[in-house]
This record gives structure tokens, sequence and C-alpha cells, in this order.
């Protein structure tokens, strides 16, 4: 579980462990990843409580530990006919950020800079998560694209959902929407890396949302509902279905 998955669950950070394995010693690389290691864990008043070093290809383990009170974490079975579908931030700039890289696309210095960062430096929106507790009915944090995690609450949930591209679309960088719209919905739909939170909540608690998300200094975009029927629907520019298909990350393909 890392801090996004904590966000997601509404539950507060107390902890975490480190296991790391270094084909040599690097004190230059240790100083910035430790630099960038406790910078975020000094925010969420997060501590080391323990962990592991040792020689071998790199690979870094970070699992954090939260608690919130009994009865009362995010699931993503909570999600029911009739809910509002909402996610915060925006999404798709992580990817664009990463075809900028791979070379498939070329985007303004200061834009490329922008999504980099949220590429690279993704914030947990933990105070979001706390502050819809008793809110919202389900929550997910998006990590392997808004469509294929937003999968997983409608499956526990037993129900589909709606989504409004137009207001989906809108969530992507405003410098970068100069790009195609089929580009732009494969982005904001299925990208990946975004780390914002997906959730759902009553639609007569509108305003409940907008006050918490007020109060954790996030921004949030109600782009949709949810639906008896299972599966997902997705409305285009013109209010009308989309054939188009999209795939979130699949990590055993």
């Amino acid at each position: 579980v890392n801090l996004s998955d904590l966000a997601a669950s509404g539950a507060r950070p107390l902890a975490f462990t480190l296991s790391l394995a270094l084909p040599g010693v690097d004190e230059a690389w240790l100083a910035g990843f430790s630099a960038g290691l406790f910078a975020l864990a000094d925010a969420h008043h997060c501590e080391l409580v323990g962990g592991d070093t040792t020689r071998g290809p790199l690979c870094i383990n970070i699992p954090a530990f939260g608690e919130v009170p009994a009865g009362r974490a995010l699931l993503r079975s909570g999600a029911r006919a009739g809910d509002a579908l909402w996610v915060s931030g925006t999404l798709g700039d992580a990817r664009l950020a990463l075809d900028a890289i791979r070379g498939t696309l070329s985007l303004p210095q200061q834009v490329f800079d922008a999504a980099r960062l949220r590429l690279e430096q993704p914030q947990p929106r933990v105070a979001l998560g706390q502050a819809l507790v008793g809110i919202a009915t389900s929550a997910i944090d998006v990590s392997d694209g808004l469509l294929g995690d937003l999968g997983h609450v409608l499956r526990r949930s037993g129900v589909g959902a709606t989504i409004d591209t137009r207001r989906a679309v809108g969530l992507l960088a405003a410098d970068a929407m100069t790009l195609p719209p089929g580009l732009v919905r494969a982005l904001v739909l299925a990208g990946g890396d975004d780390y914002e939170l997906a959730f759902t909540a009553p639609a007569d608690r509108h305003a409940e949302v907008q006050a918490a998300a007020a109060s954790a200094g996030t921004p949030v975009t109600c782009i949709g509902h949810i639906d008896a029927e299972a599966g997902v629907r997705l409305l285009g520019a013109d209010g009308l279905p989309l054939t188009q298909a999209f795939a979130g990350f699949d990590h055993f393909r």
C-alpha cells in the first residue's frame, strides 16, 4: 500500500518501511532519493519504522501504513446507482509527459515541464480522502488509467457508469488542449500515473463534496454518474455515445 492507496481509503498515514537493493553505493543518488522520500513523508507526518538494505539490482519497496476509524474506510464496493462520479485534480498530464519523453508528440517547454512534474512527483490526495469519509460511497486512486481503475469499483459494487467526456477532457492541462480530441480522450481516460482520486457520492451531497474538496485544497470535477446497468458508457462532444475503445494499463500484458 502506498500513500495514494491510503488516500483512497480515507486513512491517516502513520508509518512506512523501506526495502532497498542497490548494485553499489552512489552517495549523490542516495542524497537526492532520501531528500525526496523524507520531504514527502514529513509532509504527511509519516515515520520510517524499519526495512532492509542489500546489494543487488536496483529495487525499491516502500509499503505505507495508516489508520481509519472502524467501519469508516472508503471502499471500492460502495458505489450505488444514482451516485455522482467525481475525480480530483487533473488527469492525463503524466501520460502526456511520458509520450513527450518517448518522442511520440512534441510539447512547448513550459507545458512539458509542468506535465513532467506530474509524472515524476505526483501528490497523494491524503487530505481529500480523509475529508470525504462519511460523504463518498466509494473511492480508488487512479494509477492505471481512469477507466481501468474505475472498472474495479464498478465490478466490486455491481454497477455501471456513464461518463461525459466533455467534462473529463477538460481535466487535461489547458495548454495541451490543442491536441487532437481523440488523443486527449485517450490521455485522460486511459493514460495512468495520475494518482488522483476517483470517487462516488450521492447526487444530493454535491455541496458537501465541494466543501470537503475546498477544505483539502484540492479541486474536484463531477464527470458522470453511476448506473444500475453494468459497463461504462462514454458520451462524446455531441452528447451521443462514443464507440472509441480505451484500455488502461495492464500489469500482466
